[in-house]
């Protein structure tokens, strides 16, 4: 069963460029993934810095199999050590 993983951010100015040259590894990492369908990103109109991206893959545990990977757990600490604060997951299934 497919699942729709919500990916939050809250992102100040001053990281901005930085935090695109990592979220592009991190998007190209993902796209060669098992079970990875696709990815659209979101910027919040009314809250300035607010971002989400939807990832959508095929199992909850393709999704798992790839939170758990070396090297995503390795950019991922680099963004929310940039961003000061944890990145926020939800995980949906239809």
């Amino acid at each position: 069963m497919a699942v729709k993983v919500m990916i939050k951010r809250k992102v100040g100015e001053n990281v901005a460029p930085e935090l695109e040259t990592l979220l592009r590894k991190m998007r190209a990492l993902t796209i060669g993934r098992k079970g990875y369908i696709s990815g659209e990103t979101f910027h919040r109109v009314d809250k300035e810095g607010v971002s989400l991206v939807i990832s959508t893959w095929q199992s909850i545990d393709d999704w798992r199999e790839w939170t758990l990977s070396k090297e995503r757990t390795e950019l991922q600490e680099q963004i929310d050590k940039l961003l000061g604060a944890p990145t926020e997951y939800e995980v949906f299934e239809n």
